[in-house]
């Protein structure tokens, strides 16, 4: 499917983002793949990503938890690049759904360290599986599944702060999937946010705000067009009152598919329309400066 490519590139860049801050972070640290089925493909990448940070792994202890349905003949697939990993990385492959990553992260001892988790499951979110993954002292976790399945308010329940979802929509017609990542880090929210928009805009996927009633898709590209967000921005407004910049670009970060930076382009737009004012009138549009919408004639 094309989501595959723009997932495994997506699972790629945020484990090079995760992988030094981690190692500094503690001397242990855990990364899971989970998949319902018996495509692993990402669990191969990210193997790779691990190999070309062996330096860093002098001291530390990294686990690497492979779970997959029919996953006998993973060993061999993943055989090659397992060694080329250093012996401070232990891999283990688990056959079976990602029901079974509770137990696998338990036994790896995962809790109270860094931990990053990716789950492949069409299904509904299951609690215990989620909540597992929350137990990681930082905790992530990129969960995909199918795109008429809500994601936030289980991840919220879960123990994740911070949750955006996207869906990815193929070109050719194939069905849409929705890719949640949680955190609790401003930072890795942001760096996520970056990778989404930095993967090959080539790839046949393009993308859907799940929070965007009109369920435009749009372009991958790194200034992505703005319409949604301004929508989304202005209805924000509208909903809570006057608001500062920095308030609008957290909701941008934290409440849509896009970039914090992405609102000041979107808020820019918004007063060349007469949408929203702006107090002060004058100057640079910095962070303590309040927009508020401007209500429509009667």
């Amino acid at each position: 499917m094309p989501t595959d490519a723009v997932l495994r590139e997506l699972l790629v860049r945020h484990l090079e983002h995760w992988l030094p801050g981690a190692l500094h972070r503690a001397r242990r640290a855990t990364v899971a793949c989970a998949y319902a089925g018996d495509d692993a493909g990402g669990a191969e990448a990210a193997l790779r990503v691990v190999a070309e940070y062996a330096d860093r792994l002098r001291g530390r202890r990294l686990t690497v938890l492979v779970l997959a349905e029919g996953s006998e003949d993973l060993p061999a697939r993943l055989g090659p690049v397992e060694a080329e990993l250093p012996a401070e990385v232990a891999v283990h492959v688990v056959p079976g759904r990602p029901a079974r990553l509770p137990v696998a992260l338990k036994a790896a001892g995962a809790a109270g360290a860094p931990a990053l988790s990716f789950v492949d499951d069409p299904a509904a979110p299951d609690p215990a599986v989620l909540a597992a993954a929350a137990t990681g002292r930082p905790a992530e976790l990129l969960l995909l599944t199918a795109a008429d399945v809500p994601t936030r308010d289980a991840l919220g329940v879960a123990g994740f702060p911070l949750v955006t979802e996207v869906d990815l929509v193929p070109v050719d017609g194939s069905p849409a999937r929705r890719l949640a990542f949680a955190t609790g880090s401003d930072k890795s929210l942001e760096a996520f946010k970056e990778a989404l928009w930095a993967v090959d805009e080539y790839a046949g996927v393009r993308y859907r705000d799940p929070a965007d009633p009109a369920g435009r898709l749009l372009d991958i590209a790194l200034d992505p067009e703005p319409g949604p967000l301004r929508r989304e921005l202005l209805a924000e407004l509208h909903r809570a009152g006057p608001r500062t910049v920095t308030e609008l670009r957290r909701h941008a970060l934290t409440s849509t598919v896009y970039r914090s930076a992405d609102a000041v382009r979107a808020l820019t737009g918004l007063l060349h329309s007469g949408a929203v004012s702006r107090d002060p009138e004058h100057g640079r549009l910095g962070g303590d400066v309040v927009i508020t919408a401007v209500e429509p004639p009667a």
